[in-house]
């Protein structure tokens, strides 16, 4: 298995430039502990979001991070477990063609990937994993 260190994708000419349009349902953490992801543990700290997506599929996002990146739908307060969706931004996504496994951050979870899978950059030391399938439905051309 491939093991990522901190790629920088801005460098790497493979790499895609994508934006996420995605509504979620979100639960806010009453306290911390880990969640198992399709590519890997996620723990979290109290108020960190619990997020589900349209599929199903749930991965955590620290709350300092959600709050910058996810807005409330349908009348609720930005805090209170509910629809929120993604504030458009450019992200770096590269798809890999064997497996793989990249930390989230510095000393963070292991994520692993499989080939056809995507290694997100959110910004520089803050990685993800995306499935293939899940990629071909949220993410689309900046």
């Amino acid at each position: 298995m491939l093991e990522l260190a901190q790629p920088d994708l801005s460098n790497d000419p493979v790499a895609r430039r994508v934006v996420k349009n995605e509504a979620v349902t979100v639960e806010f953490a009453a306290a911390a502990g880990e969640l198992l992801s399709l590519e890997g543990p996620n723990r979290y700290a109290t108020g960190d979001a619990v997020v589900t997506g349209a599929s199903g599929e749930r991965w955590v996002v620290s709350r300092e991070r959600f709050d910058a990146k996810y807005a409330p739908e349908g009348g609720i307060a930005h805090g209170e477990p509910g629809t929120y969706r993604n504030r458009p931004s450019v992200v770096l996504a590269k798809q890999m063609q064997e497996p793989f496994s990249i930390a989230r951050s510095a000393a963070g979870d292991v994520l692993t990937g499989e080939p056809g899978d995507w290694v997100m950059q959110y910004a520089p030391g803050d990685y993800g994993v995306v499935k293939a399938a899940r990629f071909a439905k949220v993410y689309r051309d900046a």
